[in-house]
C-alpha cells in the first residue's frame, strides 16, 4: 500500500479579503474532488493570508506508479487553473513499510 502526499502552494490573483479567498480556493478544491473521488483535498496552510493558500492532496493505491500518476494529474488540473499562479508543489511516496 502507497501513500502520496502532494502540497501545492498558491499564489491567488487579485484577492483582496479571505471572503474572495474562500471564494476562489472553495472551487478548485471542488473541482479536485469532483475529478478524483478518491482523494482527500483541503486547505491545509496560509489560512490567515488572503493571497496565498496551499493545498494538500492525499492519495492511497496498490502501486507506487499509480499513486505519483494520480498526483501529477491533481498537480496538472490545479496549475491549469488560470486564476492562480502554482508557486511550487512537492510529492511525497510512503509505503506501509517504512518507519
Amino acid at each position: 500500500m502507497y501513500v502520496g502526499a502532494l502540497t501545492l502552494d498558491i499564489l491567488l490573483g487579485d484577492v483582496r479579503s479571505l471572503k474572495q479567498k474562500r471564494s476562489v480556493v472553495r472551487p478548485i478544491i471542488a473541482e479536485v474532488q469532483r475529478r478524483f473521488p478518491a482523494v482527500a483535498v483541503a486547505e491545509t496552510g496560509h489560512l490567515d493570508l488572503h493571497r496565498r493558500t496551499e493545498i494538500g492532496i492525499a492519495v492511497v493505491s496498490a502501486t507506487a506508479a499509480n499513486c505519483g500518476a494520480v498526483m501529477d494529474d491533481c498537480e496538472r488540473l490545479v496549475a491549469g487553473r488560470p486564476e492562480i499562479e502554482l508557486l511550487s508543489a512537492r510529492q511525497r511516496l510512503y509505503h506501509e513499510d517504512e518507519d
